[in-house]
């Protein structure tokens, strides 16, 4: 039986990745340098630092180091310019209030920091919705590791095949297959043409499946 619905954030709750992406596009824009797309879109869904780090690929295609205070200070104020445009993405919704019509538990799975997490769940106007967040900081190992994920089984006091995973990017998919759960992918403007083969389901929007039909699915 399906007891729980395990949200991923960024990306699938609210599109901050595309906001990110152009946060950083501007800045190396400003520089005179494109940021390459491919790279990028590696880090998505887990800490990307240690697969591509942006201002030491920026200082290097530049031949020079930057003021990485001053850098950073800017792109961040571009960065949550835009995130404060975005809204829930569609279906999201929709699905918290069928889970919670049923009796399900909601929880959030990020590799990012509770910190952010819980900002943007407030901006948004859903902290309150969630019975569990874990997050980047709360584990040893991040996406595409499963470690966030058990943590909100843990958390949940749920197995694996008792809740659905809900993922934009390979790295999340892989987390929440690794950790044994039924995975439904939802690619945003940045993940839309990445490889998600691995998840149980891929829709362009939660919008398109009707929560019941994925508990059916998971529940075989």
């Amino acid at each position: 039986m399906i007891r729980a619905l395990i949200f991923d954030f960024d990306g699938t709750i609210l599109d901050t990745e595309t906001p990110d992406h152009q946060a950083w596009r501007l800045e190396y824009a400003d520089h005179g340098v494109e940021l390459p797309l491919e790279l990028w879109t590696r880090t998505i869904g887990t800490n990307g630092s240690d697969i591509f780090e942006p201002h030491a690929f920026l200082e290097a295609r530049l031949g020079r180091t930057l003021d990485r205070a001053t850098l950073a200070a800017r792109r961040r104020e571009r960065l949550m310019a835009l995130i404060a445009a975005e809204r829930p993405r569609s279906g999201v919704a929709a699905w918290m209030t069928g889970a919670r019509e049923a009796g399900m538990g909601l929880a959030v799975a990020s590799a990012s920091s509770r910190g952010w997490v819980e900002t943007h769940l407030r901006g948004i106007a859903l902290f309150d919705s969630f019975d569990h967040l874990a997050c980047g900081n709360e584990v040893d190992r991040v996406k595409p590791a499963p470690d966030v994920y058990e943590l909100a089984l843990g958390k949940l006091g749920l197995a694996p095949h008792e809740a659905i995973a809900i993922e934009d990017s390979m790295n999340g998919v892989a987390a929440a297959k690794a950790a044994g759960i039924f995975c439904v992918a939802t690619p945003n403007r940045m993940t839309a043409g990445l490889d998600l083969s691995a998840a149980d389901i891929r829709v362009d929007s939660l919008a398109e499946l009707p929560l019941a039909d994925a508990i059916r699915a998971a529940s075989r």
